[in-house]
């Protein structure tokens, strides 16, 4: 089972995971990760890491991008028999792209258009589609709020 909560919410654990959300204007950047497909930057927290660390070291690792005014934005709870496990997210700006760090990881990235992702996306459902558009909508507001 797979649950998002919204920020403020904080989970009770320490994540295991990190994932962000790298957007360019209206487009979002997707990285083809081997025997998942396309999907945004995410990954383990290692040892001695935060998960905001974390998120911003797999979009570099994974699809080469620097990012900027990375936010969090809340976090999943993923459950199954016999464990839960936590996943915080993040959104963010990217500033620039650089080399891919984890060519045996990653075979490739691009921006993609909210409107394209279902095409595409390996895990496309009602509450990815609401995370993805929450992702947008939390740096449209600090934009705004920055003006």
């Amino acid at each position: 089972m797979l649950r998002f909560y919204p920020a403020p919410f904080r989970a009770p654990l320490r994540a295991f995971a990190a994932l962000v959300f790298p957007w360019k204007g209206e487009e979002v950047l997707v990285c083809d990760i081997a025997e998942r497909g396309w999907c945004i930057p995410s990954g383990r927290v290692d040892p001695g890491e935060t998960s905001l660390q974390a998120a911003v070291r797999e979009a570099r690792e994974e699809a080469g991008a620097v990012l900027d005014d990375v936010q969090y934005i809340g976090c999943y709870q993923i459950q199954d028999k016999n464990e839960v496990r936590w996943a915080d997210c993040f959104t963010a700006h990217v500033r620039e792209l650089k080399e891919i760090l984890a060519s045996e990881e990653s075979m490739g990235r691009r921006f993609v258009m909210f409107k394209d992702l279902p095409e595409i996306y390996h895990l496309w459902n009602e509450l990815t589609k609401q995370v993805f558009s929450h992702s947008l909508e939390v740096l449209r507001r600090s934009e705004q709020q920055a003006k």
